[in-house]
């Protein structure tokens, strides 16, 4: 018996020594030979880089006034796998985020193998304490930023959207997106099972602000534009209605509005068009607004003088087959002044039929027409300027008057700014300007200045159509345009686009605005629909700009 007991001593006490040294050799195994292995592997367990947002610049009106800024958010999402909620919880979540129960079940299903699960994006602050307080296991919070426009629908069309992960989609955020985003800086961190951050590690990089930039919007001016552009779209029930103010030394745009707008801050799917800046990317035929381009061409070439007399009786035409006519008006024998007074579209026809129509073509692109502007807006349109190997005499009449040729808001505004800048050509920019920007000259300085003179008829004159462009205590030049709207069958004679464009003062041009409403209801004609819009935003802006009155003293009768 005493000798059976002693085998199973040893053989114990053998297997005992095998395991032992089996321990002793696993640890030196792991502590010295695998050493460096293992502590990646834990590493790359716990161990996470995470992105350090950076917040987009700001954008500010040419004063300093914050038009759209960046604030902190906070995106909730989940790990399916760790998620691990109470039915009070769900509720409490279903009431802050906004979501059914039923939804956040369905995320949350591990099954689908997915680790990362949105619940809601751009949570604010709060939000994010009161979940956080509920300390759900596999709940977690990602900073971000959300675009905020404190200005609304009023300047929406300018400074455009950005999306989801706040980049650029419209407008001046779309044109400056690299400018304003910034560059997201990167930190390691010690997460534990559940993701949850328990320590910051290290910073690997520090985030880089997006910079801010400064537009040349006067927010008090554009407030103002928008105002009166909507009252007069509201008040004739017109489709849409556009309106740009130029400082006409500088080519800075100072307002630009359109309706119908809409709010940035709250936005839905968009609805025919309401995203869309029409200042820039709808064009129309202008009407009369293009017959001081005529007359300007007129005294170009030499043969006419201000003076000079056209014969418009009896007060209608037939040119190819087409008939002219001066709204059932017979103006008689006029001079170029009285055809811009009354708006006379047989006047302006047959001085443009007198003289090259390829010469009139190359001053209309000369003064921007058919191209785009330097404003370098998304989506600007060229409008349209067409070649023609072959003159008819049906184009040339009609495009005395506006018709065959189509224009934007701006363009139709910086065109006249050339008059007003004694005919030199500036960029136009949607950013403060410092000093004025050196231009070409695309008009000659005297018959620019003619043009301008004539044009102050328009609102002084006994028949002028311009009147209620009117601004007390200053000399205004402009003119009035209504066009028929066309459509797949031709013109619809009882839809129309009424327009004007002005500039004042006219003793010393500082500002341009152009106002253009598409369809208006009851009344049609420019100087009915658009020229109140003018008067109210011009007498406001030169307030504003505390820009000296004309003196009227010196004013000459029309």
């Amino acid at each position: 018996m005493g000798r059976k007991f002693t085998w199973r001593v040893y053989l114990v006490f053998l297997l005992l020594s095998i395991s032992l040294f089996g321990l002793l050799w696993r640890l030196m195994d792991l502590n010295l030979l695998d050493r460096h292995f293992l502590l990646q592997q834990s590493d790359a367990r716990i161990l996470r880089v995470v992105d350090l947002p950076a917040h987009r610049g700001m954008i500010t009106d040419r004063l300093g006034t914050v038009l759209a800024l960046s604030t902190p958010v906070y995106s909730v999402w989940i790990n399916p796998k760790y998620f691990q909620a109470t039915h009070v919880q769900l509720e409490v979540m279903s009431r802050e985020l906004n979501l059914p129960v039923s939804v956040i079940k369905a995320r949350a299903i591990p099954s689908t193998g997915k680790e990362f699960v949105y619940l809601r994006r751009q949570n604010p602050p709060d939000t994010m304490e009161h979940l956080k307080a509920l300390q759900i296991p596999g709940l977690h919070f990602q900073k971000e930023y959300q675009r905020f426009y404190p200005e609304g629908e009023v300047v929406a069309h300018v400074l455009g959207i950005t999306n989801i992960d706040d980049q650029g989609q419209e407008g001046v955020e779309l044109a400056y997106n690299q400018w304003l985003t910034g560059t997201p800086g990167k930190k390691e961190v010690l997460k534990d099972r559940l993701g949850h951050v328990i320590a910051d590690i290290a910073y690997l990089k520090k985030p880089e602000q997006g910079r801010d930039l400064t537009l040349s919007i006067d927010h008090r001016i554009q407030y103002i534009a928008y105002r009166a552009l909507k009252e007069q779209v509201q008040k004739l029930h017109a489709k849409v209605g556009s309106i740009v103010v130029l400082n006409s030394k500088t080519g800075e745009i100072l307002a630009m509005a359109n309706l119908p707008s809409y709010n940035p801050n709250n936005r839905t799917v968009e609805e025919h068009g309401d995203f869309r800046n029409r200042a820039v990317t709808d064009s129309f035929e202008p009407g009369s607004a293009m017959k001081p381009f005529t007359i300007a061409l007129a005294l170009e070439s030499g043969q006419y003088q201000p003076s000079s007399m056209v014969d418009t009786h009896p007060g209608y035409m037939r040119v190819g087959g087409y008939e002219i006519r001066d709204d059932f008006v017979d103006h008689g024998v006029i001079d170029l002044q009285k055809i811009l007074e009354v708006s006379s579209n047989i006047g302006a026809a047959k001085i443009l039929l007198s003289l090259p129509p390829q010469r009139f073509w190359d001053l209309l692109r000369r003064v921007g027409f058919g191209r785009r502007t330097s404003s370098g807006f998304p989506g600007e349109s060229t409008g349209r300027l067409i070649t023609h190997p072959v003159w008819y005499k049906s184009d040339v009449a009609t495009l005395a008057y506006g018709y065959g040729i189509a224009v934007t808001t701006l363009q139709l505004a910086r065109s006249y700014a050339i008059l007003a800048s004694d005919g030199v050509r500036r960029p136009i920019s949607f950013l403060k300007v410092t000093g004025v920007p050196e231009g070409s000259q695309v008009i000659p300085k005297k018959v620019a200045d003619e043009v301008v003179h004539m044009l102050e008829t328009v609102i002084t004159g006994k028949r002028g159509t311009g009147k209620q462009a009117k601004v007390p205590g200053y000399l205004v030049a402009g003119k009035t345009g209504t066009a028929y709207i066309a459509n797949a069958r031709g013109y619809d004679k009882k839809k129309y686009v009424s327009d004007f464009v002005g500039i004042a003062p006219v003793s010393d041009p500082q500002l341009v605005i152009a106002v253009v409403l598409r369809d208006p209801q009851g009344l049609h004609f420019g100087g009915d629909v658009a020229a109140p819009v003018f008067a109210k935003v011009m007498a406001d802006a030169l307030r504003i700009l505390n820009i000296p009155a004309d003196d009227m003293n010196n004013q000459k009768p029309a």
